[in-house]
């Protein structure tokens, strides 16, 4: 018997429209994946079926498309552990940064029925974390919204930054190399569509950083962008205000007690992030060509072609 969320009618039906998932399909679909995977002797990924049917999902049930992207996560996580594998969410720095209320999920998605809105404001010094433990808690709160969230695995993510309170400590911790890092993960391993981004209350240093950072995106997620300043009667024609916080005039949460809410969320699926540390890729095994990061990330060795956002 299958074993995934089940999806409400509406998100099923955006699931067979806009996915091209095929209920009667998804047993031989998940099949063939787990299949494939059984057979990569320098692969060890998960095979459960919550977490295989989002890279079918976010690739648009193209099994090929799915083989790579779940190939490139997994190596990308064991070349870049640091960054991208997290494995124990108890870990006392990264609950205090979850309990800034930096990065959250909103309870109501946009329109009610669409994306998942996750909210981000910096709420937190710079010298208080390190930049690898913030990259962990947003790699993992995405991860959490895979294996979790109908809404986010169908409908996509739709991002609200407040950055009132970006300095200019914050930005210089960006570099250039941690940038394409980051970039190159979300783009090459994420099965989930980003379906916009909002920036509101950007601060001197946020205005400088936003036009270095967004050059770095593709031209699919900049189309995607955007920025309002402080006047929440434009925001509102992209977002209606009613998906914002209470904090924000809006009726989607108190991010407060969100804060708490989430954390129950990480205490559910500990167990799960536990497991990440069995998972990866020992590329002295793979077939052909070794799949290498170098200095910038660079993929090289294998013939992987880029992978659409959506």
């Amino acid at each position: 018997m299958l074993q995934f969320i089940a999806l409400n009618e509406d998100l099923q039906k955006v699931a067979n429209t806009q996915l091209g998932e095929k209920p009667s399909r998804i047993a031989e679909d998940l099949l063939a994946l787990r299949t494939w995977i059984e057979t990569q002797p320098h692969l060890k990924a998960r095979t459960d079926d919550q977490f295989l049917i989002q890279f079918l999902r976010g690739c648009k049930y193209s099994l090929e498309k799915a083989k790579q992207k779940l190939d490139i996560f997994f190596a990308m996580r064991t070349q870049c552990a640091e960054l991208f594998n997290v494995t124990n969410v108890d870990d006392m720095a990264f609950r205090k940064f979850h309990n800034t209320g930096t990065l959250l999920f909103l309870p109501i998605p946009l329109n009610d029925n669409g994306p998942r809105i996750i909210f981000y404001r910096c709420n937190y010094a710079a010298q208080d974390f390190t930049l690898e433990l913030v990259t962990q808690f947003v790699t993992a709160l995405h991860e959490l919204a895979m294996i979790s969230d109908p809404y986010a695995c169908v409908n996509g993510i739709s991002y609200v930054l407040d950055l009132s309170k970006l300095t200019l400590q914050h930005a210089m911790l960006l570099t250039p190399m941690y940038l394409k890092k980051i970039v190159q993960f979300f783009e090459n391993t994420l099965p989930m569509r980003v379906n916009s981004l909002t920036v509101i209350n950007l601060s001197p240093a946020a205005d400088h950083l936003q036009r270095i950072i967004f050059s770095c995106f593709p031209e699919k997620i900049r189309k995607r962008i955007f920025i309002c300043g402080r006047n929440f009667d434009d925001v509102s024609s992209h977002i209606p205000r009613k998906y914002f916080p209470l904090e924000y005039g809006g009726e989607n949460g108190s991010l407060a007690q969100l804060v708490e809410e989430n954390n129950k969320l990480w205490d559910k699926y500990r167990n799960y992030f536990k497991g990440n540390a069995d998972y990866g890729t020992n590329e002295r095994l793979r077939f052909g060509k070794q799949l290498k990061f170098g200095d910038n990330l660079g993929m090289t060795g294998g013939s992987f072609r880029k992978l659409d956002v959506d």
